[in-house]
């Protein structure tokens, strides 16, 4: 019986520690909300690294293009001029 009656009483203390944990939520609900805002920003954000990547992919099919037509046509342009020579 004892027991029943102690838990049913809240001590000063717990009380307290209760306030106290309700102020400092208090305040750092719109501190809360900005890392919320900030992390979602960093989420939906393109980085430098994925415009970086797309730049190299770019880069690298300019590069392919050019190397393909330069040996085609090089090759045509030999053969042209071995023609020529007979």
């Amino acid at each position: 019986m004892g027991k029943k009656d102690a838990s049913t009483i809240k001590l000063p203390v717990d009380q307290y520690r209760k306030q106290i944990g309700k102020q400092d939520y208090k305040k750092t609900k719109p501190i809360l909300r900005a890392t919320k805002l900030k992390a979602e920003a960093k989420k939906t954000a393109i980085g430098i690294k994925e415009v970086g990547l797309v730049l190299a992919a770019i880069l690298a099919l300019l590069l392919a293009f050019y190397a393909f037509f330069y040996l085609r046509l090089t090759t045509d342009a030999d053969a042209d001029l071995d023609q020529d020579e007979d």
